[in-house]
């Protein structure tokens, strides 16, 4: 299996990232609408500033490298174990198994959360059944806290930066992916609206960054 850069998160996770996007949505077919769906960030969530400016808020100082093993996001009642994801064969990032509908997964080939650098998580948006871990990724707002459990026993506390959606035909890979000289945390999942014809248009991405730990 294909293994990325230790502290650079190949753009290939978007090829990964689009196609769960296209593959989802069961739910949403079962119930016959176009126009129901999970929430969406508003503008007023997007970034104020963008990576490498200068503008960004202070973070705390990188922690020392750790597996996450559980992510809380209390504000829209998140708190869910992480799996370990690699790439496929075809060198998109897998995902967790969507019949699990409280899982999400972080790409393990780069950044552990915490670390410096930009580590990734992803997970599903609903499944058959129903919504699934990050139905409400969408409602989640700047400053709100993101909390990751990590294996030595240590909590690794991020601060949301900004919600935003993105169409898949217009990904921003280096935004969303690229290297950061702080450790900072994307969170992913399907959105951009939902169609029966070609079921997410896009993704949300939260952006967030560690300012402590516990």
């Amino acid at each position: 299996m294909p293994q990325a850069p230790r502290r650079r998160v190949s753009s290939g996770l978007i090829t990964a990232v689009t196609a769960l996007a296209l593959c989802l949505g069961a739910w949403l077919l079962h119930q016959g609408t176009e126009t129901q769906g999970p929430p969406q960030p508003s503008a007023a969530q997007a970034a104020s500033a963008h990576p490498g400016t200068g503008h960004e808020p202070p973070a705390a100082a990188p922690l020392s490298p750790s597996p996450p093993d559980r992510i809380r996001i209390p504000s829209i009642r998140v708190d869910a174990p992480l799996m370990g994801l690699g790439l496929t064969p075809q060198g998109s990032l897998d995902v967790p198994p969507p019949q699990e509908k409280n899982l999400a997964g972080w790409y393990e080939a780069g950044t552990a959360p915490g670390v410096r650098g930009t580590a990734v998580v992803a997970g599903h948006v609903d499944n058959a059944d129903g919504p699934a871990v990050f139905y409400d990724l969408g409602a989640l707002a700047k400053g709100r806290p993101i909390e990751v459990d990590r294996r030595d026993g240590s909590v690794a506390v991020f601060t949301v930066d900004a919600v935003e959606v993105y169409d898949a035909g217009a990904f921003p890979d280096q935004k969303v992916y690229g290297a950061a000289d702080r450790p900072e945390l994307r969170v992913i999942t399907c959105g951009g609206g939902y169609s029966k014809q070609t079921g997410y248009r896009g993704n949300v991405v939260v952006f967030a960054h560690l300012t402590g730990s516990r």
